[in-house]
């Protein structure tokens, strides 16, 4: 953005990048691909889900979003994709990861345009073995797609506002992708609302009809963009009054803040915090560093030019978003923050080059990758869900026809998914199979629920021959003591056994597994 953006006055457009940042975002690309494609962990709830929506036959989808809360282009192209090559783990998740893939050479492009091939190179280093990039791609959830579509978007703004490429086949690609970021995650409304108010902000303050032009024409293209949205908005507005964010209570915008940092610097492991921190740390210097000389790098409250705009758009898109979850009590996850990360990586890659000597930006580079890439492989390592742990369990002692019971209902797909075959599977408190989690009116649906009841069925369904394994975390909200009186009520009639401990320090989804056996 020209008038946002300018050229740099520092010394990242020098003419070609070092051998040794090249090596280096080189390895870094390696351990990116390496990352985005192996993990030990099966499928969470999360990824479960959309793997279960997306094997609906797609006249079905929309009626199924309306109970999940979410636009349907990524479960569209992920159907088409399990049509193609199957629901395992790594079929599944390999979607995502071409996604995280495709990014990579788009940000090259980006960077050599802010600060030429050196901050390329660092930002497609950072990219790659980022702990949030690696995880959403490396996750059967629409988050890398979002992070594809806002590179993709940014440079066909950056053409037609920075490099005097305003055509309409750029203003035609604008509203497409604006569209399908539309279609894939609610938060793009935050961002294409950002972008808006900036090009209208743009026109206003425009000296002259032709510095206009690429602004009007901008704000066209993200008019047809929220058109093409418009088919979507009833079911849009049945899912606000409907489902929200059930799972956790509403969040500060600060402390969303606190929760984006700690997602960029992974999550779960010791180098967290450390690396959080040099994270924010790289986003002040690449927003006010200067390089003054070989042993100087000052701030500059201005803020440098060529990477003002990208910081704007990301705070205003944030600063909305935020205000609006905490306005109408949605909580906030910090996967939320995909479409700001490639705003956020930039400005990162662009701290970690505000200094003059040469070997300085390359020992930066090299440690904020190096803890960067801890995060990243924390991701291969890190079991997201105890439920094959449960599930392994279940294969020894079990017989066909027994019956596995999932308290809440949000261990059901990710349970269901890897347990094995010839039992039935119920979810507390639908007496579904498990496979889905209608979120619809979610809470007060819990709260009248009734465990003795509900056991009740449960052995009466079992009679004398099946045994009864209950798969159950007391601390889901909105469900605090539903699963614990299910337990009591089974427990009244039948002996207990516990199989496996709850441990929610090797798992993000975990629970305990109980055994009922049949009493013949």
């Amino acid at each position: 953005m020209q008038d946002i953006e300018s050229s740099q006055s520092d010394n990242l457009s020098e003419g070609g990048a070092r051998p040794e940042i090249i090596g280096l975002a080189l390895v870094a690309v390696v351990i990116g691909i390496v990352t985005r494609f192996v993990t030990r962990s099966s499928l969470w709830l999360d990824e479960a889900l959309s793997v279960d929506l997306a094997q609906l036959p797609l006249g079905q989808l929309s009626e199924a979003l309306k109970h999940d809360g979410h636009p349907p282009l990524y479960y569209a192209l992920l159907h088409g994709w399990i049509n193609l090559f199957g629901t395992g783990d790594v079929a599944v998740r390999s979607l995502s990861g071409l996604f995280g893939l495709a990014t990579l050479p788009l940000v090259w492009i980006l960077g050599r345009r802010k600060g030429g091939p050196t901050l390329a190179w660092v930002a497609v280093a950072v990219v790659a073995v980022s702990p949030f990039a690696v995880r959403y791609s490396n996750e059967t959830r629409m988050y890398s797609l979002v992070m594809l579509l806002v590179v993709i978007g940014w440079l066909l703004v950056d053409d037609v506002v920075d490099q005097g490429k305003a055509t309409i086949g750029r203003f035609v690609g604008i509203a497409i992708v604006g569209a399908a970021l539309l279609y894939t995650h609610y938060w793009s409304l935050w961002l294409l609302g950002a972008l808006g108010v900036t090009a209208l902000w743009k026109i206003w303050r425009s000296p002259d009809r032709a510095a206009r032009r690429p602004w009007i024409g901008l704000v066209l293209s993200l008019v047809v963009a929220g058109l093409a949205f418009v088919p979507w908005l009833p079911v849009m507005l049945y899912q606000s009054a409907h489902t929200g964010t059930p799972w956790a209570k509403a969040s500060r915008p600060t402390s969303a803040l606190s929760v984006v940092l700690a997602d960029n610097g992974g999550g779960g492991y010791g180098e967290q915090t450390l690396v959080a921190a040099l994270f924010a740390v790289a986003l002040v210097l690449g927003l006010f560093g200067y390089a003054v000389d070989r042993r100087t790098t000052s701030l500059d409250l201005r803020t440098r030019p060529a990477f003002r705009g990208a910081a704007w758009i990301a705070a205003l898109t944030f600063a909305i978003g935020c205000v609006v979850s905490f306005a109408s009590s949605s909580a906030f996850a910090s996967r939320y923050s995909a479409v700001i990360f490639p705003f956020l990586a930039l400005l990162a890659a662009a701290g970690c080059l505000c200094f003059a000597s040469r070997w300085v930006r390359f020992g930066v580079v090299a440690v904020f990758c190096g803890f960067l890439s801890i995060g990243a492989f924390w991701n291969v390592i890190y079991h997201r869900t105890q439920m094959k742990a449960a599930a392994d369990i279940v294969a020894t002692s079990s017989k066909p026809g027994d019956i596995v019971i999932f308290c809440p209902d949000q261990l059901g797909p990710a349970g269901v998914r890897v347990m094995p075959s010839g039992l039935t599977f119920l979810a507390y408190p639908t007496y579904g199979d498990g496979k889905f989690v209608d979120w619809v009116d979610y809470a007060t649906r819990n709260e009248a629920s009734d465990p003795a009841a509900f056991a009740s069925r449960v052995l009466a369904d079992a009679g004398v021959s099946r045994s009864i394994y209950l798969v159950w975390n007391d601390s889901y909200k909105t469900l605090e003591g539903k699963c614990a009186g299910l337990v009591d009520a089974l427990a009244a009639v039948r002996t207990p056994q516990m199989l496996l401990a709850d441990d929610g320090s090797k798992y993000f989804e975990h629970a305990s597994l109980i055994r009922f056996a049949a009493p013949s």
